[in-house]
């Protein structure tokens, strides 16, 4: 097991994680929060190389996936930069990437009654204005959980210690947090509790709560 203490708080730049190669060739990953080897609850950034795929497989728990990089394909099409989906448990696929693609997954973490597929692409979504300083894309919630992207101007305090079971990760940009400074892009952080951020260059976040 890997980070499977969910009352303890972790920040991993995953920028300095070393890649570890996975079952299938040119596909990589720096697991962050792992079951068991190869099933079972997992948190991990993936990467393809050009050309790399998976055979046809399901995920018994779902599968949610936030494409960072490049290109994820599968029979249902392509899924660019920027582009968040949930495949519930029952959804079978093949996927794979023709020019290679850097994505955050998470693996056997959908709750029971939650069997929505969705594909958002946050380019071309209507970002709302939630306070000065501070854009929110509301991607999905079941029961208590909230996934949510968030854009923050430079100056920006993001205050989330009144929510508990907190993850994000940081697409670009730069956090400050008590304890914590300079937070780069790449930084996954899960925590019981949430807390407050300063923004130090313009972020995007994406967010999730509700979950553990």
């Amino acid at each position: 097991m890997l980070n499977m203490d969910f009352s303890q708080t972790l920040t991993i730049n995953t920028a300095e994680q070393p890649w570890q190669a996975s079952p299938r060739e040119g596909v990589w990953r720096k697991p962050l929060a792992r079951e068991e080897q190869e099933r079972g609850h997992a948190t991990s950034v993936v990467r393809y190389d050009p050309g790399a795929s998976f055979h046809s497989h399901n995920h018994p728990g779902g599968e949610e996936i936030l494409v960072l990089e490049g290109t994820f394909s599968d029979e249902t099409g392509d899924f660019g930069k920027g582009t968040y989906f949930r495949n519930p448990a029952g959804f079978v696929h093949a996927p794979f990437s023709r020019e290679g693609c850097l994505i955050l997954v998470k693996l056997h973490q959908f709750q029971e009654e939650d069997s929505a597929r969705i594909s958002i692409d946050l380019n071309s979504s209507e970002w709302l204005v939630e306070a000065e300083g501070i854009q929110r894309l509301r991607l999905h919630r079941a029961a208590s959980e909230s996934v949510e992207m968030l854009r923050l101007e430079e100056g920006t305090q993001l205050d989330l210690s009144d929510i508990c079971s907190v993850e994000w990760y940081l697409l670009d940009g730069r956090l400050e947090a008590a304890g914590q400074s300079h937070l780069e892009a790449g930084t996954w952080h899960r925590s019981p509790r949430g807390t407050v951020l300063w923004v130090s260059k313009p972020a995007t976040l994406w967010l999730k709560s509700g979950h553990f």
